[in-house]
């Protein structure tokens, strides 16, 4: 069977929509924000809803296509759900009133309620249930790429972080752990394929599962001045992780310490004060918040010079409510003395504590009366802890916990995810098939994301330059961008050139913009970020060109001919 090529067409300037702006958006916070604007990728529509322009359509269906090809690669078969979506099977799986806010809610003429999809675990776990029975039916792997909404507060950063964006999610439906284990392998292995071939820097860090529950969970993190999460990695071993998902080792403390000493300490609510009036650095005390989970008081122990991360806690103790204690729950409380709470006598308070809070360690901590502390107060001999939770907030130097080297911050983009879920929306559903023996066997899920439109930001941040976006080659909107600088010979030559390009097979930009300088078109060419830029310009009667390398910055003239072999 013989197939037809179809040389692909020339895109010339002098008719593509896409304006460049010499000066950045007024509102613009990140560097892919100012560049996606001024490169004419992309235009604002509304506060976190974003108009693709042709060469950023063209960047993102590049990405949507990387994406595509791996995933059909390792077996995963595309369907595409609907955005509008109905309220029951969310109140199912309780996320209708768990998104809160987020969600966006709407209701039809006929007074039903709907949402505009934010995850579609809920409406997949239902698909399969209509479509699949038995275990013969299993494993299945199924994916989308989809226009997702989320109402954010603070919608920002451009397309990096917006209330309507494109992602790919998926989901694996297996009869056993072992075979979900099996997917989820896949799908990271396929994932670490994507972003190789995006050329996306990344690190594979481990996460907590948060509101999407489920067992092992891992993020793909983009490294990026302007990302919004923080991750630890190490400098000595391959360890790194989300901030929220780092460990400290409970490790026992041997030895003989002295009974525990009141000491007078009047106008010392705080750790600060204490320390200052005593003389001792803020580690050698303890710091007792009092938060509230489910309505109950609970009490946090962490050392005095660390801070209680309380998204860590809230992940910890999820799915209940953690909030912190206000002046109303003291007075309700006289047994709790505010500034001076100490976890010995301590009555009807559960008494959580960090692992550096650990048997055997000592303390000058509250005594329970207004302006008296206690010194020596020793974990496992005057107080126990109901529960170890990490619940610090991670500082550069702590130690990793594989091999306790000093742990270093980094700022980075999450450009995908990928959880174990387990049974949790199986049991909500409950998706059974029949099993080898027979019997009913409920089905266990894996979910797994990436946002293809973030992954187009992420991209712009880690490869742009001072000059300009600079896409790696798989993205790119075009292969080579055609300047034609000069009259009638160059925009000659300049033709010629792309037209050859073009029948070669390559994605050709061509300049051709009449009344213009060279060097607007130039700045033009570097803003947009072509890998190629191809110049014809002053020895243009030669047929000579200028082929610069947009990453390297690279010059070079030769002849046209030459030029054209190099690209092809």
């Amino acid at each position: 069977m013989s197939t037809h090529h179809r040389t692909p067409p020339v895109q010339r300037m002098s008719s593509l929509m896409a304006k460049t702006l010499r000066e950045d958006p007024a509102d613009a916070e990140t560097l892919s924000h100012r560049l996606l604007v001024r490169a004419g990728y992309v235009r604002r529509s509304s506060a976190g809803v974003w108009t693709w322009l042709p060469l950023g359509k063209r960047v993102l269906d590049n990405v949507s296509r990387v994406v595509r090809e791996e995933m059909d690669a390792i077996g995963a078969q595309e369907v595409l759900l609907p955005a509008l979506l109905p309220k029951e099977p969310y109140e199912v799986s309780g996320r209708w009133s768990e998104y809160g806010d987020l969600l966006f809610r709407l209701r039809d003429r006929k007074g039903a309620d709907y949402l505009l999809g934010p995850t579609h675990e809920e409406i997949f776990t239902l698909v399969v249930k209509d479509q699949c029975t038995s275990y013969k039916d299993l494993p299945v792997m199924l994916y989308q790429i989809q226009t997702k909404y989320r109402d954010e507060a603070r919608p920002r950063s451009g397309v990096l972080r917006g209330r309507e964006f494109q992602m790919k999610d998926s989901y694996s439906f297996d009869v056993s752990d072992e075979g979900l284990a099996e997917s989820y392998r896949l799908h990271r292995d396929a994932y670490v394929r994507i972003f190789t071939r995006l050329g996306l820097d990344h690190r594979i860090v481990s996460a907590v599962s948060g509101a999407m529950g489920g067992s092992a969970s891992e993020e793909f993190l983009a490294p990026a001045a302007a990302g919004e999460d923080t991750f630890v990695d190490c400098p000595s071993c391959d360890y790194a992780a989300n901030t929220e998902a780092v460990t400290f080792a409970l490790t026992p403390v041997a030895g003989e310490h002295p009974a525990p000493q009141d000491v007078d300490t009047p106008d010392t609510p705080t750790i600060e004060t204490l320390a200052a009036q005593l003389g001792v650095p803020a580690s050698a005390t303890l710091k007792n918040l009092l938060v509230k989970v489910d309505g109950e008081i609970v009490a946090v122990g962490v050392p005095g010079d660390r801070e209680v991360d309380l998204g860590k806690l809230g992940e910890h103790l999820a799915p209940a409510v953690v909030e912190l204690v206000t002046a109303e729950d003291f007075a309700d409380r006289p047994d709790l003395v505010r500034g001076y709470v100490g976890p010995q006598g301590l009555d009807k308070v559960r008494y959580l504590a960090d692992p550096r809070v650990a048997p055997g360690t000592s303390w000058i901590t509250g005594a329970n009366r207004v302006d008296t502390h206690t010194r020596n107060v020793v974990c496992g001999r005057d107080f126990e802890v109901d529960q170890y939770l990490d619940v610090v907030v991670v500082e550069p130097g702590d130690p990793c916990p594989n091999c306790g080297a000093g742990l270093r911050l980094d700022r980075a983009i999450e450009i995908g995810h990928i959880f174990q879920l387990g049974r949790k929306y199986a049991d909500a559903f409950g998706l059974d098939v029949l099993g080898r023996e027979g019997k009913p066997v409920r089905v266990t899920m894996g979910s797994y994301g990436i946002g293809v439109s973030r992954a187009v930001a992420a991209l712009a941040e880690q490869s742009a330059d001072e000059r300009g976006l600079c896409w790696p080659a798989e993205v790119a909107p075009a292969d080579v961008h055609v300047v034609a600088a000069g009259k009638s010979a160059q925009q000659e030559l300049a033709a010629s050139a792309a037209d050859a390009l073009a029948e070669a097979g390559l994605r050709v930009l061509l300049d051709d913009r009449a009344g213009l300088s060279p060097g607007v078109k130039l700045t033009d060419a570097e803003l947009i970020g072509v890998p190629w830029i191809l110049v014809a310009g002053r020895r243009a009667a030669e047929s000579v060109v200028e082929l610069q390398n947009r990453r390297t910055g690279t010059r070079e003239e030769l002849p046209l001919e030459e030029a054209l072999s190099r690209l092809t």
